[in-house]
């Protein structure tokens, strides 16, 4: 069995390599060149020619080949473009979780296989395993403080098949530098990666100008009355639950309640009209359960790093969509998020929140 390592120049993914390394599995690293930063931009960070060149160094380093992929295309066509269509719509998306659903495991699986490997493998901190004679599953990582299973649940059966995480077992980050360091590696006191890839220093401001200026069209702020408060600059600016670039009120803080993208508006209010006891839950992916017939009590998580929540969920609607259930009002549930449903640390499935209709 020959693996494919996607190796984003990171501790991560090098450490992944060197684990199947160590298990006698032959490893050949790719690194995805999904994104050019602009001229100006810094050469450190992920998707950087740094980040490439760390990668090759941690390839040279356990004796594996590496060869860098141009998914570009694919990742404008699939992450990038979305992204800026959503902040559009007045919603909040998570671009990771389309990177991996269309690029990671679904074009670099398919160039890993026309390529000869059997398997892809990432850095991702999650577990995938099989019920004897049944589906493949997705559970939550031993490292629950690192657990990436939220930004996996939209991978398919086939996807779940062909892909290893070598790093599920590891209880702690510590011990992933702790190998690295141990093999020499310059990646191993490397500080993880916390921004989106393709965000630069001037914000996500400037992905919207370049591929959906609409966003940043002013208009007005009102409150949940209709009354007027002021004005913005974009609806692309703002999501759920924020409290920044909001005028000041006299009867205290105020918060985005809802964007309304048809109309250009920001609504505010105060903290209390964040709270949400059900939403509406589409583009279904179902994972260690086929679609259910009827309703499932499930633990809930709403954003990345969130803690998860009880809640119940309906049988699918002719859709497929869900709604979701709080036990518990939960506070900024954010439109283009996404809802991933738990129980007992299997990833059962997962879905895009919907906006909320008028009057909810």
């Amino acid at each position: 069995m020959t693996v494919a390592v996607a190796m984003s120049g990171g501790v991560d993914s090098a450490v992944a390599a060197a684990l199947l390394q160590r298990q006698g599995v032959p490893v050949v690293g790719f690194t995805l060149r999904i994104w050019e930063a602009p001229g100006d931009a810094p050469a450190s960070g992920c998707c950087s020619i740094d980040a490439v060149a760390d990668a090759r160094r941690a390839a040279a380093r356990l004796g594996i080949p590496h060869y860098v992929l141009d998914a570009r295309s694919i990742f404008s066509e699939t992450v990038m473009r979305p992204f800026a269509e959503a902040y559009r719509r007045g919603a909040t998306p998570n671009p990771c979780i389309e990177c991996n659903r269309h690029v990671k495991f679904g074009w670099f699986l398919e160039k890993a296989r026309e390529l000869g490997a059997d398997r892809v493998a990432t850095g991702h901190y999650a577990i995938i395993d099989r019920e004897p004679g049944g589906r493949w599953r997705l559970r939550e990582s031993v490292n629950r403080a690192k657990d990436q299973s939220y930004v996996l649940y939209c991978l398919s059966q086939d996807a779940l098949a062909h892909t290893l995480l070598p790093l599920g077992g590891i209880a702690d980050k510590a011990e992933t530098r702790r190998i690295a360091s141990e093999l020499g590696m310059a990646v191993s006191a490397k500080p993880d990666s916390q921004d989106i890839c393709f965000v630069g220093p001037d914000g996500y401001a400037e992905v919207l100008r370049g591929l959906s200026p609409d966003a940043l069209e002013p208009g007005e702020i009102v409150d949940c009355s209709g009354a007027l408060l002021g004005y913005h600059d974009g609806i692309g600016r703002f999501t759920v639950g924020q409290r920044r670039r909001l005028p000041p009120s006299a009867s205290g803080p105020l918060y985005v309640v809802s964007i309304d993208a048809a109309r250009r508006r920001v609504v505010v209010g105060p903290a209390d009209r964040l709270l949400s006891d059900r939403c509406e839950v589409g583009s279904m992916n179902w994972v260690t359960v086929a679609e259910p017939d009827q309703p499932l009590a499930v633990s809930v998580r709403i954003r990345y790093n969130a803690t998860v929540q009880a809640a119940c969920i309906s049988a699918p609607r002719s859709d497929g969509s869900v709604e979701c259930r709080f036990s518990e009002p939960q506070r900024a549930v954010t439109p283009g998020q996404s809802a991933v449903f738990y129980r007992d640390g299997a990833v059962l499935g997962g879905g895009v929140i919907q906006p909320r209709q008028a009057g909810e």
